[in-house]
């Protein structure tokens, strides 16, 4: 169950243009959603969920599945199509994404969406759950791994770095995290709003296995995994470096596409960027 072949990362490239040609359509259609933090997040999600997590739509509740929690739940619409991608439901029902009666909520919820193991919104709490799942793997002796993803933004919050020390004084290893370092929060550059400082100094001297790398290259984040898989003894993070908006020329960098929608001209206009 839920093991892979060693990537095509052509394929895998097709796989993120459709991926974000996605986002984008179910935003438009939605008229409320989260492009930016989405687009960013991309390359990440779809080398996870193809290449690397074990986890099998035709048993959902496979005790020995690795896990996934969206901690910066606003990225929900890239967390649906990795999960439509790999099989949890139809890609058709994508476009229903925030509408009335729709499995698929303007934020991730494990009550009513496949695949979704934890229901997320409120920042700061992924790594928190992730190290108890992470805890209950090593005690009922499962090789599960528990995979979180962060934005940069949400680091803010101190409840992560309270996290951040248990998963280092266990020794999860089978806790990974991913930062999504797209650099630009609601209000603006994380770093002016409160800077981060040296995230890969702070994470290496809380007892954390640090990887920088960029987060659009799929190879090196594919490595990455890899790499976070192969260490014991300690938690990993992935610092991935990632452009807010990536693949949208009118999106990239901008905080203002932090929580708004493209409407049909500009939809097209994307659409035809991700040919």
């Amino acid at each position: 169950m839920g093991h892979y072949t060693e990537p095509d990362f052509n394929k895998l490239a097709e796989i993120c243009k459709k991926m974000r040609r996605q986002i984008l359509m179910m935003l438009n259609q939605a008229g409320s959603g989260h492009p930016g933090g989405s687009l960013s997040a991309v390359e990440i999600m779809a080398v996870l969920y193809t290449k690397i997590m074990r986890v099998d739509p035709d048993h959902i509740n496979w005790k020995e599945r690795d896990y996934f929690f969206l901690s910066k739940g606003h990225a929900a619409p890239v967390f649906y199509t990795a999960l439509a991608e790999r099989g949890f439901f139809p890609e058709e029902e994508l476009i229903t994404l925030r509408k009335l009666g729709s499995r698929l909520q303007g934020h991730p919820s494990s009550q009513c969406t496949p695949g979704v193991d934890m229901s997320s919104g409120a920042l700061g709490q992924g790594l928190s759950v992730a190290n108890g799942v992470a805890l209950v793997a090593k005690l009922d002796g499962t090789d599960s791994r528990a995979y979180v993803l962060i934005g940069d933004g949400e680091l803010h919050e101190g409840q992560l770095w309270e996290a951040a020390m248990t998963a280092a004084h266990y020794k999860l290893d089978n806790v990974c995290a991913i930062v999504d370092m797209n650099r630009l929060c609601l209000d603006g550059p994380v770093d002016e709003v409160k800077s981060l400082g040296n995230l890969k100094a702070k994470f290496d001297s809380f007892g954390w296995n640090t990887v920088e790398v960029d987060g659009h290259n799929l190879e090196k984040v594919y490595a990455a995994f890899k790499s976070a898989m192969n260490t014991k003894g300690k938690p990993s993070v992935l610092l991935a470096s990632t452009i807010k908006g990536k693949g949208v020329s009118y999106m990239e960098n901008q905080v203002g596409w932090h929580g708004i929608t493209p409407n049909n001209e500009q939809l097209e206009i994307a659409l035809k960027e991700l040919i």
